[in-house]
């Protein structure tokens, strides 16, 4: 599979993932880590917007979906039909291309006691809000936190969530082929809760932005939230994705679509077009 990965309808897909979980995609060649490592089916890095975006409902939302898909039972399910029952997970939130702040270091989940005590991690820390919208900063961030997790994953994954586009630091899609580059899969779960307003940073087509910019890697897929009432079951859905590993079989694209369906610049040309400044070349 190409970089353009797969859009996931929410409706019935955690029944099927629950069917399916034992039948995993094949296992890559593990990354090349410290003998004492302990191996796990996935090494999971949750990245988070706290951009002023996402406004305080929907960053609870976005906390709470996590927390309630890592005690759920189809997540506890996925958990123990992996080749190692378990997996390791950390969580951390970005907003500018330099603000990067780690909520939970990375923690071993092998059960039901252990995905309380992380989904408890998660949900007692503060919530903050901060300026802009980095996308390659937090893939940037993310990348390396792999080298030094203490853990061999099976597959390693970099959970992507927000509302916007990138407008602030490196440009996505180099960023993207970068991490893409070390063995590792972006996933996206695109918040498309507000209608875009033509005074703000927002853009209509954000499930497509993630689709053709963001995501990447086997089995790369978004999962996107248009319903507030859906938020939680969405995230649950692409968690369980996650770690069962699963491909979900390809919608069928015109040829036509191959073609560039949105600029992977769009977030910092709007930017430049509010607020003016030069330093991007988008030749």
């Amino acid at each position: 599979m190409g970089r353009r990965g797969l859009t996931i309808a929410i409706a019935g897909m955690i029944a099927v993932v629950a069917a399916a979980a034992a039948f995993a995609a094949p296992t890559p060649r593990l990354a090349d880590k410290s003998p004492n490592a302990i191996t796990v089916d996935v090494e999971l890095v949750i990245a988070v917007d706290v951009s002023y975006s996402m406004d305080p409902e929907e960053q609870a939302l976005q906390r709470e979906g996590y927390v309630q898909a890592l005690t759920s039972g189809e997540f506890l399910r996925a958990l123990r039909e992996g080749a190692n029952g378990k997996i390791a997970v950390t969580y951390f939130e970005w907003a500018g291309q330099y603000d990067q702040k780690i909520v939970m270091p990375w923690r071993l989940i092998d059960g039901p006691e252990a995905a309380d005590a992380v989904a408890a991690e998660i949900a007692r820390a503060p919530y903050r809000r901060a300026s802009r919208t980095s996308i390659a900063g937090a893939l940037r961030f993310a990348k390396p936190l792999f080298d030094n997790s203490g853990y061999r994953g099976l597959r390693r994954v970099i959970d992507v969530s927000g509302d916007g586009a990138n407008n602030d630091g490196p440009l996505v899609a180099p960023m993207r082929d970068d991490v893409l580059s070390a063995g590792i899969t972006i996933n996206g779960l695109p918040i498309m809760l507000k209608r875009p307003n033509p005074g703000t940073m927002d853009i209509e087509e954000l499930d497509i932005y993630y689709e053709d910019c963001v995501i990447g890697g086997p089995g790369a897929f978004v999962v996107p939230i248009r319903e507030r009432a859906k938020f939680i079951e969405a995230t649950r859905t692409k968690l369980v994705l996650e770690i069962a590993g699963l491909q979900p079989a390809p919608r069928v694209v015109p040829t036509s679509a191959e073609a560039p369906r949105i600029s992977c610049t769009i977030g910092e040309r709007r930017w430049q077009d509010r607020w003016g400044g030069g330093r991007y070349d988008f030749q």
